[in-house]
């Protein structure tokens, strides 16, 4: 099965690294991520030098993630479109849609 997971909950620093990052790690995470959509706050996980965007960059990299998106919006918002980690990008929706579409996605899961 393919996944996007959407990071919007003020819980997801905490699934995203302790539960979902270890299983990717560790190739023991159950379906294929193609990508993920960070929202909010929750941008500040793609920062450059931040230890989360580290450890998705590493992911994607290695092909364990597909695509890692921060919404344009939360990001200009937060005054940090320019700090995202590479090879990370920002879009809106229909950019999520598109990189969805393309990567044949079966399921969407928000955290």
């Amino acid at each position: 099965m393919k996944v996007v997971y959407i990071f919007s909950t003020s819980n997801a620093s905490y699934i995203l690294n302790n539960m979902v990052l270890p299983q990717l790690e560790n190739d023991k995470h159950p379906v294929t991520v193609s990508g993920m959509f960070f929202f909010a706050d929750n941008n500040y996980m793609l920062v450059k030098d931040n230890p989360t965007a580290r450890r998705l960059a590493l992911l994607v990299k290695e092909g364990k993630v597909g695509f890692v998106l921060g919404c344009d919006q939360c990001c200009m918002q937060r005054n940090i479109e320019d700090q995202i980690e590479p090879p990370f990008g920002i879009g809106c929706f229909p950019t999520l849609y598109a990189r969805a579409g393309e990567a044949g996605v079966d399921q969407v899961i928000t955290l």
